[in-house]
């Protein structure tokens, strides 16, 4: 049984930083691709970034310059290191990880950017 286990979440002022966390464990196969999705109240779950077992990185044009996703492989857990946050930035922040075909969502981390 797959689990991911999220943390990190939690209020901050306009242009502070937050760093999310993503450990899975419960599966025998590699991970393929881990990635950070984002919804925010009334709105479609949105791609924030992704990445590849090998480390090519993908943005949303809304975050890029500002977040940083990073992984490491061998404890499988990704990172989201989000700088310069705005309150736009405010949503229910949830982790993605692909073993090939078959995909498993964490419970979700809120982030709320409000003064």
């Amino acid at each position: 049984q797959v689990q991911l286990v999220e943390s990190g979440g939690g209020l901050v002022q306009p242009g502070g930083s937050l760093r999310l966390s993503c450990s899975a464990s419960g599966s025998a196969f590699s991970i393929s691709d881990m990635g950070w999705y984002r919804q925010a109240p009334g709105k479609q779950r949105e791609l924030v970034a992704t990445i590849t077992h090998s480390g090519t990185t993908k943005y949303a044009d809304s975050v890029r310059g500002r977040f940083t996703i990073f992984s490491d492989n061998a404890i499988d857990t990704v990172w989201l290191r989000m700088d310069s946050l705005k309150p736009e930035d405010t949503a229910v922040y949830y982790c993605n990880i692909a073993y090939g075909a078959q995909q498993y969502w964490g419970q979700g981390t809120q982030v709320t950017v409000s003064s």
